[in-house]
């Protein structure tokens, strides 16, 4: 376990973190720290704890905004995967439908030339 040193809104406090993650945390409260300036610049001075509440409340509204738009792109992922599917599933389907007529067409090309040679060719063949 490592300790980091952060500032907040002009206090110092020492945060345990997982080892690797003291940058991160670091970055984390510069953002806070910067909030807190930004707000502090549009309310004046309105005191430390309403400052950080606010600061705390924009970045769980902003995290509940991304949360929202996260379950949107995954609902939109699923109905891009059932698509798909289906997309895949024609694909087969009309594959399946060209071979079979193709085939089809062969069967019959085959047996037009069988019946011009017995009737036509007079023995020489044709194709």
């Amino acid at each position: 376990m490592s300790h980091v040193n952060v500032t907040i809104n002009g206090r110092q406090y020492r945060m345990a973190c997982e080892e690797g993650q003291e940058t991160r945390l670091l970055r984390l409260a510069e953002s806070l720290e910067a909030r807190i300036v930004s707000l502090r610049g549009k309310f004046g001075e309105i005191g430390d704890a309403r400052l950080t509440v606010m600061a705390a409340l924009t970045v769980c509204d902003e995290l509940q905004d991304a949360g929202n738009r996260i379950h949107g792109l995954e609902e939109e992922l699923m109905a891009l995967h059932d698509v798909r599917a289906v997309a895949a599933d024609r694909a087969k389907a009309t594959q399946a439908a060209v071979a079979n007529a193709l085939n089809a067409a062969a069967d019959r090309i085959e047996k037009t030339t069988q019946v011009l040679n017995r009737t036509v060719g007079n023995g020489v063949a044709i194709g």
